[in-house]
């Protein structure tokens, strides 16, 4: 069992149930899922760039991405209707709770001058977005191989109703939010 999932079970349901004061183990909010996206608007005129993007992402998440499309087309961008023009990656299960544990205790620290993630960022249904601004924060991207820095938007899907209940979960799961 993942590390993170464990300190759950054990340590955050526990402390979540007694603040809220849920009648049963199955209002406790948890965890969904985590959506890793990385958008790259150049990726239309050279394919590498995508495989580059695909390669990187799967050493983060130990996941295959998937290489998401234009919907429309844009003439002032130059884009047309499937065009490759980014990759996401949905994790779930034990392989979430890794990249949790991995974001929050080896990554993040590694920002020059990190104060901690905006606080701000629910969107009122308990969901919490945040962007990184480059990949070389996982140690599993090496410095020498990338070709250019590219960031990339991760978003915590969660079960919680409100964005207090939402805080409090990712504040027990170890998410360093500045004061």
């Amino acid at each position: 069992m993942a590390r993170m999932k464990d300190f759950y079970l054990k340590e955050v349901a526990p402390a979540m149930m007694k603040k809220f004061g849920y009648k049963s183990v199955m209002q406790i909010p948890k965890l969904e899922k985590i959506v890793i996206n990385v958008g790259c608007g150049e990726a239309r005129d050279n394919h590498k760039i995508i495989e580059a993007i695909i390669s990187d992402l799967g050493k983060i998440t130990g996941q295959r991405p998937v290489v998401c499309k234009a919907k429309k087309s844009v003439a002032n961008f130059k884009l047309r209707e499937g065009m490759d023009i980014g990759a996401k990656v949905t994790l779930r299960a034990d392989r979430m709770y890794e990249f949790l544990d991995r974001l929050f205790n080896v990554a993040l620290p590694r920002v020059r001058d990190f104060r901690g993630i905006n606080a701000n960022s629910f969107d009122g249904r308990g969901n919490y977005s945040m962007g990184l601004k480059e990949q070389l924060l996982f140690p599993e991207i090496e410095y020498d191989k990338i070709d250019k820095v590219r960031g990339m938007d991760i978003c915590f899907v969660t079960t919680a109703k409100t964005d207090e209940e939402a805080r409090e979960l990712l504040t027990l799961m170890g998410a360093p939010f500045a004061k």
